[in-house]
């Protein structure tokens, strides 16, 4: 049997792999611990689910309380809650600042980002409606290679903060998960240049009108 045929198994295995891993090469190295992070204008905290009763999961409680580690340490000045309204009575970043509150947030340094379905949509809403440039990014170890990779790809200059407080037991379920969104995040941001470079082929950036 040819070499290439024995060899086939792990090349498209590694092809599946393939953003997933050079997200992590890339940008594991980079993750930091809050007192690590430099000072920046905003952290933003990524959604993850609230429980039937309306309030954050285990995993969002975590990325909430990081965030508040930073704004109590000085190292932000601002928290956007940027998670999900999919339903009349479901409010995540309500919810998120709510529980942000509880933890000595005063209201007026929080912002609420409704429109945070996913880490794409969230990091496009931070450069485009909040008009953010640098930002420290909080959620866990096995998202931030990702989120990272985004804000990069949109122009934004981010730390990514770690959020792991606990042993998480469905982590090796999101350690999966991440290898199509990885995928996903490629295609979001060829398709942005993409459309770019099609409004303006000279200069490759969005036209613009007087």
């Amino acid at each position: 049997m040819p070499l290439l045929w024995l060899l086939l198994p792990a090349i498209l295995f590694m092809g599946f792999l393939g953003p997933r891993w050079l997200f992590e090469q890339r940008y594991s190295s980079s993750i930091l611990l809050p007192g690590e992070a430099q000072p920046a204008p905003a952290a933003i905290v990524f959604g993850a689910g609230l429980t039937a009763a309306g309030r954050p999961t285990t995993v969002l409680i975590d990325r909430i309380t990081t965030g508040v580690e930073l704004y109590q340490s000085g190292k932000v000045e601002l928290l956007i809650m940027s998670g999900s309204t999919h339903a009349p009575d479901y409010d995540e970043p309500a919810a998120m600042s709510a529980y942000a509150q509880s933890l000595g947030v005063p209201e007026e340094a929080i912002r609420l980002d409704r429109q945070g379905v996913r880490t794409y949509a969230t990091c496009l809403q931070i450069r485009d409606v909040f008009q953010l440039e640098h930002v420290i990014l909080v959620t866990q170890t096995y998202h931030l290679p990702r989120a990272l990779a985004i804000c990069e790809g949109l122009g934004l200059d981010a730390q990514g903060v770690s959020a792991d407080r606990r042993t998480y037991h469905a982590l090796t379920f999101w350690n999966l998960r991440e290898i199509p969104a990885a995928w996903i995040a490629v295609w979001d941001l060829h398709s942005l240049q993409a459309e770019l470079t099609k409004e303006n082929p000279a200069g490759g950036g969005r036209s613009c009108e007087s």
